[in-house]
């Protein structure tokens, strides 16, 4: 859902969106002196400490299964075992996948399932066996064991070093009282030893061990942004295939907005124009009959039919406004949100800074997404004022529609928002609402200029 929420949108920032909000949360306390605590890094601690594990039962699994099933290869036999040693590494890979969610806060979307053809074992191992995410996932077994042993060993040193020498003052007692010396032995031979064992060496080793705590959270989140690039990279939905989706979704979202449009057309012709014109009809015929017997009544039948046929024709053309207004073909956006302005029932001000016309579908979009908004405003925030600003930055085409009314605008399912949102999202723009409750609201559309 291109939906966001947030602050630091506005136009005065003319370069799209990205910028920080204005609420982000402040710590008087230094990142690297929080991060030893910080749930962050235990999470990633538990993710490097449970990797060594399963890397190892998912390693043998599949070095195992690949094994078997290419030496099975000459008989039958080994096409089931390598289809079946696939689907266990996916299995795993959905295991990481969970894992990388729950502990490293990496979302990644699950591969294209394997689709057989038909029904049957048969088609269900060669899908498995012609799947491109099988083997990535078999790929990923094998190389991610190293790197799992490779990271638990230099994670699990510098967290048992630094914890260790930095609570050293703590537990020093333990050597003069049950093993029969000062300290830690840092140095000895058959003629000398070097122990920590007076005040001074024992607040640096605890200094040291400050200075390896420290660093330690961030030599763990350098090695962990290697396992979410090989999981990203091997266990999710690959780039030509996550678009297809993408693509298939949007599509679906456009279809059933242009079946919304024809069934919203059909409705007001029907309950319109249509009845309108019926009723206009029965009075003319009507009218007819009366003609020679009742002309003064005829005349004031004719008179109320012309009245609805202007009626009607302005419904008419609200209508096609609708639809597709002309003074956007004719005159381009700045006139037709001037016209939209017009209508609505809050004071708006529109200023339009673009030095060109963007492509004609885009500025379609633009206009009704301009127009849903106004409407919203006019309806829903009990505003005095609202303001229209259109510009381009970085090749793109940015709306926002601006009140000064009572905020707390969201965009729940099944809303008209939500719905703006969707087909925004379905020709890659995003929605962006700042809306906090006692306003203003800020409302940003960012398109694809496509001229």
């Amino acid at each position: 859902m291109a939906t966001g929420y947030g602050q630091g949108y506005g136009r005065q920032d003319r370069t799209g969106f990205g910028g920080a909000g204005a609420g982000e949360r402040r710590h008087r306390v230094p990142a690297v002196v929080r991060a030893p605590l910080a749930g962050r890094t235990w999470r990633e601690f538990g993710y490097v400490l449970l990797s060594l594990p399963i890397s190892i039962a998912s390693f043998t699994l599949a070095v195992t299964m690949l094994s078997l099933g290419a030496g099975l290869l000459i008989t039958f036999l080994g096409i089931p075992v390598l289809a079946a040693g696939l689907a266990a590494c996916r299995g795993f890979g959905s295991l990481e996948r969970a894992r990388a969610r729950g502990l490293l806060g990496l979302h990644v979307s699950a591969p294209e399932p394997a689709r057989p053809a038909g029904p049957g074992a048969v088609a269900w191992m060669t899908a498995v066996l012609k799947s491109g995410a099988s083997w990535r996932h078999l790929c990923f077994a094998v190389v991610h064991l190293p790197w799992a042993v490779f990271a638990f060993t230099v994670t699990t040193v510098f967290w048992a070093c630094g914890w260790s020498t930095l609570t050293y003052p703590l537990w020093q007692w333990v050597f003069p009282m049950y093993a029969g010396t000062g300290g830690i032995q840092l140095y000895g031979d058959g003629t000398h030893s070097v122990y920590l064992d007076n005040p001074f060496e024992i607040t640096v080793t605890a200094l040291v061990g400050l200075v390896i705590t420290l660093v330690t959270p961030w030599v763990v989140r350098a090695l962990t942004s290697v396992d979410r690039l090989m999981v990203h990279g091997l266990l999710g939905r690959s780039s030509p295939a996550g678009r297809v989706v993408e693509l298939e979704s949007d599509r679906g979202v456009v279809v059933d907005a242009a079946a919304a449009d024809l069934r919203r057309i059909e409705r007001e012709l029907h309950d319109g124009a249509q009845a309108r014109l019926v009723n206009l009809a029965m009075g003319l015929g009507l009218a007819k009959e009366k003609l020679f017997e009742d002309p003064e009544g005829a005349a004031r039948m004719v008179d109320e039919a012309h009245g609805e046929v202007k009626t009607t024709l302005l419904e008419l053309r609200d209508l096609a406004r609708g639809i597709h207004p002309a003074v956007l073909t004719d005159r381009g956006l700045g006139a037709a949100l001037s016209s939209v302005a017009a209508r609505c029932t809050v004071p708006v001000k529109v200023e339009v800074d673009l030095p060109a016309r963007p492509a004609p579908a885009v500025e379609g979009i633009a206009y009704f997404t301009v127009s849903q908004l106004l409407q919203n405003v006019g309806e829903h925030s009990g505003a005095a004022r609202a303001t229209v600003d259109v510009w381009r930055a970085e090749g793109r085409l940015m709306l926002q529609v601006a009140d000064d009314g009572m905020g707390g605008a969201e965009a729940p399912a099944g809303s008209g928002l939500q719905g703006l949102a969707e087909r925004l999202d379905a020709v890659d723009g995003v929605l962006v609402i700042d809306s906090p409750a006692g306003g203003p609201t800020r409302i940003t559309a960012e398109l694809p200029w496509r001229s």
